[in-house]
């Protein structure tokens, strides 16, 4: 598709179905201009998914504070491949 630094990335095509109502919460994020497309708000959100199942995510049930450290006290027991991570962000 295209380059987004001087790394050259190439990326991928994937087709994807989803229902008529996810779409349109798609388009909305795209027309309020948080997004500038629909490629941007699927890439966002696969990353998002991605570096939760990675790290972790915050669960509105329980204390946040309590759940970073949590958190916190498990990464630095792990390794983590901190290139393959910020490669998500490209």
């Amino acid at each position: 598709m295209g380059n987004y630094n001087s790394n050259t990335m190439v990326m991928d095509t994937i087709q994807v179905r989803l229902g008529s109502g996810l779409v349109k919460k798609i388009d909305e994020l795209v027309d309020t201009g948080i997004y500038s497309s629909r490629s941007d708000v699927l890439r966002d959100a696969v990353r998002r998914l991605v570096l939760g199942k990675i790290i972790g995510i915050i669960s509105e049930k329980e204390d946040s504070v309590n759940q970073i450290k949590k958190m916190r006290k498990s990464a630095s027991k792990e390794k983590f491949d901190i290139e393959a991570i910020n490669q998500l962000a490209d």
